[in-house]
């Protein structure tokens, strides 16, 4: 990181232009089995559902939107530089993507994750299953993205979602 600690954090939406850092922090955590790595061609196509804490021109912070159904979306890939966690920029860049739901008009929010009490703070609760009918579920088993066949709980992404709480929060 090149930026000195002491400049000021900015919250926006992600550009192309921030994609190679946000894979830079994003894999720092897939090695640890925190996240999953992704491809920089699948962050490029997903550019548009992110929100960047920075620094300077340092990616310090990632989090996504990604709209699961017409009432629910999901909360993905939050990652903060660990230099600056514990500093309120993850607590803030989930507040924007709540705020963004109810902009687009969900009404439920899941995300799956590793982090229970961090989530829980933000009013997050822990669900068992899938919290939509089996109607919506075979609708989205349609879905090619990895990240809903997460959401379903289907058999062949269980390596990814070993560990991972499954939360939910009503918005």
């Amino acid at each position: 990181m090149s930026s000195s600690l002491s400049s000021p954090v900015l919250l926006r939406r992600a550009r192309t232009a921030d994609v190679r850092g946000i894979k830079a922090l994003v894999d720092s955590f897939a090695d640890d089995n925190i996240l999953l790595r992704k491809p920089l061609v699948t962050l490029y196509e997903t550019v548009q559902e992110f929100r960047v804490a920075v620094r300077g021109r340092d990616v310090i912070g990632c989090g996504a939107l990604h709209v699961l159904w017409e009432n629910l979306g999901e909360i993905r890939t939050i990652a903060v530089h660990p230099s600056t966690q514990g500093g309120g920029v993850g607590h803030t860049l989930v507040e924007e993507l709540i705020a963004q739901a109810r902009a687009l008009g969900l009404a439920s929010l899941f995300v799956l994750t590793f982090e229970v009490p961090f989530f829980e703070r933000l009013g997050f609760r822990e669900i068992e299953g899938s919290p939509v009918s089996q109607e919506i579920y075979l609708e989205m088993m349609q879905s090619a993205d990895e990240g809903v066949a997460e959401f379903l709980d289907l058999a062949y992404v269980k390596p990814n979602t070993l560990g991972n709480t499954r939360m939910l929060l009503d918005l």
